[in-house]
């Protein structure tokens, strides 16, 4: 059994599989092919924090592979009322065949997952998003082919999504270009995760648009992300620099694409000419969250698929 809490835990080889299935998955759905792999499964949902395409991609690609879904979230269960976590997993584990959690702490699904019979995936922590990082690099690869020696610079907040990224530039092969606000920078240790960090896949820019010369794909994130509420207005007097504009994306190469995980704040982190620009991918992007995480929950619950 194999749970899926940051990117560290699958190879690049699964990896390699994990991108032919989404693409073939995807296929199917375009062409409304029905395929009901995980019929008679049942997947349970427990948000934390609470999502638009982190809920819509996980139960209508459950649905659409055949299998049914059990919402929850700490109002309606006794997540909220102080059940220990050992105990919740142990119960629900025994109900489904498949759980996402969306929560603030990783040492949350992590004790989760150490007490859970059924596997346990990431839907988004506090330090990790490997789910979104699964969509980007899909959706890179469906526009442009192999990341591989690519460059990606990331522009904004050191945050999950900042870790995940340098994750899987170390596992698979390309570099990430990371520019923060000084006070806002990425935690190494928590980015490095299994594989560490070298110098050949992370670079540390002071100025976001050193960061985004000859990149290959430009991509960012909110200010603030959910749980940092309170920093808001301090965030943005720190952040008034790395807003993602023309002028970044036209140090980045040529045919560079732009990602934003959503939701997006047009002339904060991102100007509207360049989310809503010939170069932004990001509707793109959102939509395959549903596709790689049907890849992956077929494959967390088959194992590979002829």
């Amino acid at each position: 059994m194999k749970h899926y809490l940051q990117f560290t835990d699958l190879t690049a080889d699964e990896y390699a599989y994990l991108f032919e299935r989404a693409a073939i998955i995807k296929k199917k759905f375009k062409s409304y092919e029905k395929y009901h792999p995980l019929a008679d499964r049942t997947l349970a949902m427990i948000f934390e924090k609470a999502s638009t395409r982190t809920r819509v991609s996980f139960e209508a690609g459950m649905y659409q592979l055949g299998g049914s879904v059990v919402h929850l979230t700490t109002g309606d269960s006794q997540l909220g009322r102080a059940e220990p976590i050992e105990d919740s997993a142990k119960v629900i584990s025994r109900m489904t065949d498949l759980v996402m959690i969306r929560t603030f702490e990783q040492t949350k699904i992590e004790r989760f997952a150490a007490h859970s019979r059924v596997p346990v995936i990431n839907g988004l922590t506090n330090e990790y998003h490997p789910c979104q990082i699964l969509a980007d690099i899909f959706t890179y690869i469906e526009h442009r082919g192999s990341i591989a020696g690519k460059t990606v610079a990331w522009v904004g907040d050191g945050n999950n999504m900042a870790n995940t990224w340098v994750q899987a530039a170390a596992l698979l092969g390309f570099k990430v270009n990371v520019s923060t606000p000084r006070g806002y920078e990425i935690d190494e240790k928590l980015a490095s995760g299994a594989q560490g960090v070298s110098a050949s896949s992370y670079q540390f820019y002071s100025n976001p648009l050193e960061a985004c010369k000859g990149a290959d794909l430009v991509t960012t994130d909110v200010w603030t992300s959910m749980g940092y509420e309170a920093e808001n207005e301090a965030r943005k007097k720190a952040f008034a620099d790395w807003c993602v504009d023309a002028e970044m994306m036209a140090a980045a190469k040529p045919d560079a694409l732009f990602m934003h995980c959503l939701p997006a704040h047009r002339g904060e982190e991102v100007e509207a000419e360049v989310i809503d620009g010939p170069q932004s991918v990001v509707w793109d992007e959102a939509e395959n969250r549903m596709h790689v995480q049907k890849a992956l929950m077929e494959y967390l619950l088959l194992g590979r698929v002829e």
